[in-house]
């Protein structure tokens, strides 16, 4: 079936909070870490400040506004990846919804990517578990780009290895750092609160409204 969108080529996806609803996981997980080492977060800081931000970033803020120990940063993303990885594998699973979507861009035409904030080996055990890694044509993490969101690289390099212009990329985010990075870039942005919220006819109207 040919692409009935003439404008939009591709359709790329951030991953935490669109394609899986890994925020919370990730959240408990950075915390099990910290809390090796007697240091918490609150849900607060969690959510005004660091959500949707790699951890690399997130330690560089507690260093510099709650005084973190700079040396414990290596240790602290090991511990949090293995933690996340393992809520991962206990509570990721396909949602049937998206494999809908998914399979309705493919029969459309549609190219398809992910470009995230995490890091490669968690982002590629997500998506196999979620079922969507199949379909996509580019994965890419916060480890394929020098700046991650709310920088523009990730989404300018997706255009330009999906070999479209930016503007011909629908990117599909839901948080403030995502939707920058997509906007800067000169993508069109559809914009959800959860992954609960995405299916194909909300995001075929987001198709027809990027028109």
């Amino acid at each position: 079936m040919r692409n009935n969108w003439t404008g939009i080529k591709a359709v790329v996806f951030d991953m935490d909070g669109v394609l899986i609803d890994a925020r919370e996981w990730h959240f408990e997980a950075f915390n099990i870490a910290l809390g090796i080492f007697g240091f918490q977060i609150s849900r607060e800081l969690h959510v005004s400040k660091l959500n949707g931000l790699p951890t690399k970033e997130k330690l560089d803020f507690l260093t510099k506004n709650e005084n973190f120990p700079k040396n414990l940063h290596p240790l602290v993303s090991e511990l949090k990846q293995g933690f996340t990885k393992r809520l991962a594998s206990q509570y990721c699973h396909p949602n049937q919804n998206h494999l809908l979507m998914l399979s309705q861009l493919r029969k459309h035409g549609l190219q398809m990517g992910v470009a995230t904030n995490s890091i490669k080996e968690t982002t590629l055990l997500m998506l196999n578990l979620a079922g969507v890694f199949d379909f996509m044509g580019l994965v890419l993490t916060n480890q394929d780009v020098k700046c991650a969101k709310p920088d523009p690289e990730i989404y300018l390099e997706a255009a330009r290895r999906l070999g479209v212009d930016p503007s011909e990329v629908l990117v599909v985010e839901d948080h403030d750092y995502g939707v920058a990075a997509a906007k800067e870039a000169g993508c069109s942005v559809l914009r959800i609160n959860s992954p609960q919220d995405l299916n194909w006819v909300l995001l075929e109207k987001a198709l027809k409204d990027a028109e």
